[in-house]
């Protein structure tokens, strides 16, 4: 329970170190437990690991009908639970989504960011001038999709989100348990939360970032193309890189990633000293 805001799940792993910690922030449409379970063990090794469920997905926080999904408060549900668990200073962790939730934290709680690790990611999602006024167009829709959904009694909705479920599991093979945490998203705070990334742009201000930061490229990615996430490095002063081969969904699907984000969060951590995961 997050006071004031809600309950989340949070899984916790690792010692304490100095009351500095790693706050991992997953992508869209997963949970903590989907984008990081091969993650959880390696870092846990050589850090304390906090993990939540953001806003809308999985077990988390269901957004207000009224406020709706807004990534600021994805950033400001970060610091509550390091207020929680009485964390003074954190490093957050972002995977695609969870990039620009990153951010954001360190944007609107800089004082209590001690480094950041962005994966997979960028410093925005429009695109193209050209795709900017198709997303403009679609905003619309989604609102509209996103508000209908919201007046369907819960039973109706868990019906929307099994209807997914069916989906994932006919056509992309999905584990049981991977299916059932996806089972657990609000479909409305999905299609909310797709809206909120094509709306954000850091390019103002990320340049003001004044902690250690790494970024982990995935250099065959679909989604956030690889000269995106360069880019955002490049508007990063001092950011150091990390190249992990393989698509968006790298963080499980190579065997590498773990690995190598344990030596971007001993970047981050140690100011510029790299730690060796097991096994590298």
């Amino acid at each position: 329970m997050l006071p004031g805001r809600g309950t989340t799940w949070v899984r916790e792993a690792g010692e304490e170190s100095g009351g500095q910690a790693l706050v991992l922030l997953h992508g869209w449409t997963a949970t903590s437990a989907i984008n990081w379970v091969h993650c959880f063990a390696p870092l846990a090794a050589h850090f304390r690991v906090v993990a939540l469920d953001q806003r809308g997905h999985g077990r988390g926080i269901r957004p207000s009908p009224v406020r709706g999904f807004r990534l600021e408060d994805c950033a400001d549900d970060a610091i509550a639970l390091a207020d929680a668990l009485g964390l003074e200073r954190v490093i957050p962790v972002g995977y695609s989504m969870g990039g620009p939730v990153a951010q954001l934290t360190w944007h609107r709680h800089r004082d209590r960011v001690a480094g950041l690790v962005l994966c997979a990611t960028s410093r925005n999602f429009r695109g193209t001038p050209q795709a900017g006024r198709t997303d403009l167009a679609l905003s619309g829709g989604l609102t509209g999709a996103a508000t209908a959904l919201r007046v369907l009694p819960p039973t109706v909705r868990r019906q929307a989100a099994m209807a997914g479920v069916v989906w994932r599991k006919r056509v992309l093979g999905m584990p049981e348990w991977v299916l059932a945490d996806v089972a657990r998203s609000d479909p409305a705070a999905l299609l909310e939360c797709y809206r909120a990334l094509r709306g954000f742009n850091s390019a103002g201000w990320i340049g003001e970032v004044d902690v250690p930061t790494a970024v982990v490229i995935t250099t065959a990615d679909r989604v956030v193309p690889t000269s995106r996430q360069r880019k955002l490095a490049d508007a990063i002063p001092g950011a150091a890189t990390w190249l992990v081969a393989g698509d968006h969904d790298a963080c499980v699907s190579n065997p590498a990633f773990p690995i190598t984000l344990v030596e971007a969060c001993g970047w981050a951590a140690g100011s510029g000293t790299v730690v060796a995961a097991a096994g590298s």
